[in-house]
């Protein structure tokens, strides 16, 4: 006789779960809360009383990527002790997260492409964007550059030149084509 088996998970990390995978894979508006409360084998109520909505079941399933990407990347920067290097390293997480199965580009700019302006979404990928620009500009200034605002501008439109690159051209090489470029930007620019 065949045992049920038991997902010791809680109702949240299961509908986390299944959202980020739902949501990643097919959009945030595309897919219905039925989907997702099926999917984490949850009832409805269980999605309400935890989230409130689905655009709060949003908000956490961006706010775990960008938590996801932060450690990421501040794992990498632990393992650079030179500012250039770091900044290469952010194209080295690029080219981890573009070779996964998978792999569908950046979820925030997935679901900012069918964001509303001011929406939930848009400001969640809108503060992910700060820090990832902030981070750039605070490595390229401790790297040295003479205009550090410059060179972290161009550090980000390679990133997500790579970004989308890897996922619409089927090219998971497309990190390390970017970060050939940016070290000869980085050098031309200390």
């Amino acid at each position: 006789m065949a045992t049920k088996q038991i997902d010791d998970r809680s109702a949240r990390q299961r509908l986390l779960d299944a959202a980020s995978e739902l949501f990643y894979d097919e959009g945030v508006n595309t897919v219905g809360i039925d989907r997702v409360i099926e999917r984490a084998g949850v009832a409805k109520a269980t999605l309400y009383s935890t989230f409130g909505s689905k655009d709060e079941l949003i908000r956490a399933y961006l706010g775990q990527r960008h938590e996801t990407r932060m450690r990421r990347i501040e794992a990498m920067l632990a393992r650079h002790r030179e500012p250039r290097e770091q900044l290469l390293g952010i194209f080295d997480v690029l080219a981890d997260l573009a070779a996964l199965p998978g792999y569908r580009g950046c979820a925030f700019l997935n679901a900012s492409a069918e964001a509303k302006a001011g929406s939930t979404v848009q400001r969640i990928s809108d503060e992910y964007r700060g820090w990832l620009r902030d981070l750039i500009v605070d490595l390229s200034r401790k790297a040295g550059a003479k205009k550090p605002d410059h060179l972290a501008q161009q550090i980000v439109l390679l990133y997500d030149g790579a970004t989308v690159g890897a996922h619409m051209d089927h090219n998971p090489k497309a990190a390390a084509t970017a970060r050939a470029i940016a070290a000869t930007l980085i050098d031309a620019s200390i």
